[in-house]
């Protein structure tokens, strides 16, 4: 049976521990900092309950001395005169949790078995170590041994050294970006510039100063002749990222820059000369865009002298554990954590089955994030987003993806799943509930729009007032489908 011991010179702290911890394990009092030194050299102990005022010394410092002795052992202090200094002050050095007195039962039950079962975890080999195997010209891109990643290197070697277009296609977060690093990397113009634009992040008249520049007077707020990108970036490599958002009169200039290598600022009227390599990505269907008129044909063919097509996380699965290691051992020195071991066995278990809809970049945000929470040296399921832990739960009992996809999106679209969201919320007692109520209005903003626009997005964006990338992106974080009519995707 577990053992907390508990540090404490209130004798009525120690009996309430011993009536609320009852159930969870044996409690062992000592009223000293000295005392509580004594039982732990003669006994193991799983967890540890330790008051920051303390007769003989100071609870921070006699932490530091516990965790000496035992790094895997958690400390969770208690004080009366809980203030924002000493809450930071416990959490920098690594306590597990923070409570303030009086204490509250069933939160300190809660909060002992939660320590207790990380205390078993950090006891088992980890899955994922956080050890550095990895030299520093490493890169996400190259983190991975599967047979769709190995035929993307390959192509990467044959055309890296010819200069011709190459467009990058994948879903968000797959790394389109460092494939046209490595595309630069391994080329001729090593010694010239390599500059990248994201075609979605600007509006049109912005994005054809970035990349042209202008002249003095061009148009409002020109105070200054700019320099543009093509401009700027003469004989070395141009990255367009989300190529599938510029507007027709940009493409047209575009357009021109590939087959003449010539153009004109914006408001000018010299013909410029530029020798630039252009690399291009996306995740739109450029051809289908090209159907619709919203894209030009001619500029397709152009970029697309050579295709690389990225494939999302979910297909080459095998890859996750490398990736989750190499993210892991990169956090781990980045963020200052030496004690930090690895990832539980449990943990891993979860993050290999997660579909990973942002691909490689929600995967490192995630490891990120687990490095930056953990008090132990182990990375255990808790400290996962809610989102992982769902999605886990859903796949154990889920109704019919086609009735929950279409109940789901008829409470969203009509609004009437607020109310029962709200109140969901409230009876969990959540702590996230303006969150939750916002994305929910989000979505149903989303999909009213949609649905008006027929699932045209450059319309829908047009309405909602933001970017077509913008809108692509949240379309894909809620899972809405464009099919023979809009709605939520369950998978």
């Amino acid at each position: 049976m577990p053992t907390i011991l508990v540090i404490d010179d209130d004798r009525s702290i120690h009996l309430l521990a011993r009536k609320a911890l009852e159930p969870v394990g044996d409690v062992v009092a000592a009223d000293t900092g000295e005392k509580g030194l004594a039982a732990m050299g003669s006994e193991t102990f799983d967890c540890v309950l330790l008051d920051i005022q303390l007769p003989d010394r100071s609870g921070l410092a006699l932490f530091c001395e516990i965790h000496e002795r035992d790094r895997n052992l958690p400390v969770i202090f208690m004080t009366s005169e809980a203030n924002s200094q000493t809450a930071i002050e416990a959490m920098q050095l690594g306590a597990f949790d923070y409570l303030g007195k009086p204490l509250a039962i069933e939160a300190l039950r809660e909060l002992v078995q939660r320590a207790i079962q990380q205390r078993v975890m950090s006891s088992v080999p980890v899955a994922i170590s956080a050890d550095n195997n990895f030299s520093s010209a490493d890169a996400e891109l190259f983190v991975g041994n599967s047979h769709s990643m190995l035929d993307v290197f390959k192509i990467i070697g044959k055309v890296s050294k010819q200069d011709v277009p190459v467009l990058i296609r994948g879903e968000s977060g797959t790394g389109k970006e460092l494939v046209a690093r490595a595309l630069f990397q391994y080329s001729n113009r090593t010694d010239r510039p390599f500059l990248a634009v994201n075609c979605a992040a600007l509006p049109d008249n912005l994005l054809e100063s970035e990349l042209f520049g202008h002249e003095k007077g061009a148009f409002t707020g020109a105070d200054t002749r700019r320099i543009g990108k093509f401009e700027q970036c003469h004989g070395g490599t141009l990255f367009l990222d989300e190529i599938g958002d510029m507007a027709p009169t940009v493409q047209a200039k575009v357009l021109r820059v590939l087959q003449e290598q010539r153009f004109e600022r914006v408001g000018g009227n010299k013909e410029l000369k530029t020798d630039v390599r252009i690399v291009a990505a996306t995740n739109q269907p450029l051809e289908q865009m090209v159907e619709d008129g919203d894209y030009r044909e001619d500029l397709l063919y152009r970029l697309n002298g050579v295709t690389i097509q990225l494939p999302p996380l979910r297909e080459r699965a095998g890859d996750i554990p490398l990736l989750m290691q190499y993210f892991l051992s990169q956090a781990k020195s980045e963020l200052g954590k030496p004690d930090l071991q690895g990832i539980a066995p449990e943990t891993a278990e979860q993050l290999n089955a997660y579909h990973w809809p942002g691909n490689v970049r929600q995967l490192r945000s995630v490891i990120r994030r687990a490095v930056l929470e953990t008090v132990m040296p182990v990375i255990t399921p808790d400290i996962l987003p809610a989102d992982i832990l769902k999605r886990q739960e859903n796949d154990v009992v889920s109704p019919s993806a086609p009735a929950q996809a279409e109940q789901n999106t008829k409470e969203i679209a009509d609004g009437a799943g607020l109310p029962a969201l709200i109140q969901e919320k409230l009876d969990e007692k959540s702590t996230d509930i303006y969150a939750a109520a916002l994305q929910y209005m989000e979505r149903y903003v989303l999909i009213r729009v949609l649905r008006e626009t027929g699932g045209n997005q450059s319309q829908a964006a047009e309405m909602l007032g933001i970017t077509r990338g913008k809108l692509r992106d949240r379309i894909q974080t809620y899972s809405i489908t464009l099919d023979s009519d809009v709605s939520i995707q369950t998978t």
